[in-house]
């Protein structure tokens, strides 16, 4: 009787994955161009909180001539 159910009975094999194709590299794509802009948008953020404190400490300081001078 335990013949009968073995034969009958398929063997469970496990599913092969599927490796993703070479050309598939959109989502670390994505990632690194987020990480990119994240990048130079926190440096131009350090940027301007920096000349807002050097503005702040002057006028802190009693200054009244705080106005950066562009050079022409």
């Amino acid at each position: 009787m335990s013949d009968l159910k073995s034969e009958n009975s398929k063997p469970e094999s496990p599913k092969p994955e599927r490796p993703e194709p070479a050309g598939s590299r959109t989502p670390a794509m994505a990632g690194l161009a987020i990480a990119v802009v994240l990048l130079v948008v926190g440096l131009w953020l350090a940027r301007e909180l920096r000349a807002a404190s050097k503005m702040q400490d002057c006028l802190m300081s009693g200054r009244t001539n705080c106005n950066v001078i562009q050079p022409q």
